[in-house]
């Protein structure tokens, strides 16, 4: 459930309401916000912020939560690589993790959230992914997806760079900012500075408040998936990463999809062309 992944960075009021309804499931899905309150030892108001650090629309989305949650087998944990592990053992546990992640994130996408998202991608003229590291890598892989589709996209690794194209967006134009962590001070201020330009903004981050998705208009989420000894979990959050941006190309691509279908058709007639052209230079190498 969201609420063991976030307790900890709750502040000490909604910690306690959090703690109850993780111990009282059960209890708290039938209670009222005043119930709930007065339960742990807390206050309705209390709960009400709670749904706010959880970025539910209200008490009775958490409710659904729990409910959801409830009606669910207990979930299994991640299994970390161990020191000498067969091969076979590390395939295993490294397939269980990817497929735990992905169901994980697939619960945690808001739908209403990404159909404003996928809404605000069909009106852009340009899209602008930025991530830092690891995250750099789904922001390209975000780019190459769109521009097949003939959308202007841009990918810059380097913050300067994305300072500058942002600096330039127009009231259009999406500013994606893809952290992990959601603490990636550099994308925080590419967003920050997409927002003063009237751009539309979104983040990708794991599950909760951070310091990213404080600046984005939209807010899409992973799963939090743990990072012990080996980070094996660092696979897993960039798995999680590709599903969210494959989500959210296959929603555009769905609403566009004749349109889709005859950009795509034409770049991969592009790219055929292109690797014949280069084959048929190869046989002639030398012959000049």
């Amino acid at each position: 459930m969201m609420l063991s992944e976030m307790v900890e960075k709750l502040p000490p009021s909604e910690q306690k309401i959090a703690r109850f309804i993780l111990e009282n499931p059960q209890e708290a899905v039938s209670m009222t916000a005043n119930e709930l309150g007065r339960k742990s030892k807390t206050s309705s108001a209390a709960v009400i912020r709670l749904c706010k650090s959880l970025d539910l629309k209200g008490f009775q989305e958490l409710k659904l939560r729990i409910a959801g949650d409830l009606q669910k087998e207990k979930p299994l944990e991640f299994r970390e690589v161990e020191p000498n592990e067969s091969k076979y053992s590390i395939i295993e546990k490294m397939t269980f993790n990817s497929i735990q992640t992905l169901r994980e994130t697939a619960e945690l996408i808001n739908i209403d959230e990404l159909a404003k998202v996928v809404n605000a991608i069909r009106k852009a003229n340009s899209l602008h992914f930025f991530g830092v590291g690891a995250s750099s890598i789904i922001a390209q892989d975000a780019q190459q997806k769109f521009l097949r589709i003939n959308k202007h996209a841009t990918a810059f690794t380097d913050t300067h760079m994305a300072a500058t194209i942002v600096a330039n967006a127009q009231e259009n134009d999406v500013v994606f900012g893809i952290s992990f962590s959601g603490e990636t001070f550099e994308v925080a201020k590419i967003l920050e500075l997409a927002n003063k330009q009237g751009a539309k903004t979104v983040s990708l981050t794991k599950y909760g408040t951070s310091l990213v998705s404080e600046q984005a208009g939209f807010r899409l989420y992973t799963s939090a998936t743990r990072e012990p000894a080996f980070r094996s979990g660092a696979t897993s959050s960039r798995i999680a990463q590709l599903h969210a941006i494959d989500i959210l190309f296959m929603c555009v691509a769905s609403e566009q999809y004749d349109e889709v279908m005859t950009y795509i058709d034409g770049t991969r007639e592009a790219i055929h062309t292109l690797r014949k052209s280069i084959g048929s230079g190869k046989n002639n190498v030398g012959k000049y």
